[in-house]
């Protein structure tokens, strides 16, 4: 059993951080690719970030420049650091890895339940 379990999120004021964590936790052999997913009221599921084994990191447009994604290999664990927040980035937050349970396993995709942003003042 693999679980993403997500933490960090809450209520901020425009221009506000916040730090967003994501632990992997089960029978885990490796972890690959490690991203983070938004999604708003009424909107579609959209890609924020994504951070490879070696920390190679890519960025949606919007949020380059004030979102930093980084990981814990050891923790099996990946984060959000949200600087200057706006409203538009208000959403629930998923964590989403690439994971073997085995050396011989394939590649799992995981997604973890979410965790609420609110942006307001």
């Amino acid at each position: 059993q693999v679980q993403l379990v997500e933490s960090g999120g809450g209520l901020v004021q425009p221009g506000g951080s916040l730090r967003l964590s994501c632990a992997a936790s089960g029978s885990i052999f490796s972890v690959n690719i490690m991203r983070w997913y938004r999604q708003a009221p009424g909107k579609e599921r959209e890609w924020v970030a994504e951070i490879t084994r070696d920390s190679k990191t890519l960025y949606e447009l919007s949020v380059r420049g004030r979102f930093t994604i980084s990981r814990d290999n050891a923790k099996n664990t990946v984060y959000l650091q949200m600087d200057t927040l706006k409203p538009e980035d208000a959403a629930v937050y998923y964590c989403n890895a690439d994971l073997k349970r085995s050396q011989t396993d394939r590649l799992i995709n995981y997604w973890g339940q979410g965790t609420q942003v609110t942006v307001s003042s």
